[in-house]
Formats: structure tokens, C-alpha cells, sequence
């Protein structure tokens, strides 16, 4: 299942870097409040484009991804 993980977080990485922008997860342990999180954000102005400061799970960056592209 972590190699399905994996593959799948590389395969959203690259839509983003397609679309200009740098997909960054949370490095923090486990049972921190970001852990798991990730956000997207402006490969040139490396500002926050989505979501908020909290960060979203795969799936909600995923879904971004697809109704922005």
C-alpha cells in the first residue's frame, strides 16, 4: 500500500510542476496537527496558492489539480 502511496503523491507532483506550481508536504511527525498535510504553491513567487495554511490531504490537492487544469 506505501509503494501505491508513493507512486500516486509523484503522480500528483508532477501535475503540479506542469501547472507552474511545487506540491510541499508536512515533514513533521506523526500526531503533529500537520501531519500528512501538503500545499501548493507558486513555483516562482513561492507564495501559497492552495489551500490555506492548514494544508489538505492528497485527495483535496488532487481535486484542485483536476478542476483547475
Amino acid at each position: 500500500m506505501e509503494t501505491e502511496d508513493k507512486a500516486r503523491e509523484k503522480r500528483v507532483r508532477r501535475l503540479a510542476q506542469r501547472r507552474g506550481l511545487v506540491l510541499k508536504k508536512s515533514r513533521r511527525a506523526a500526531g503533529t496537527w500537520d501531519f500528512g498535510r501538503y500545499w501548493l504553491l507558486d513555483g516562482d513567487r513561492d507564495t501559497l496558492v492552495f489551500p490555506d495554511e492548514h494544508g489538505a490531504s492528497l485527495d483535496d490537492v488532487e481535486s484542485y489539480l483536476a478542476s483547475n487544469g
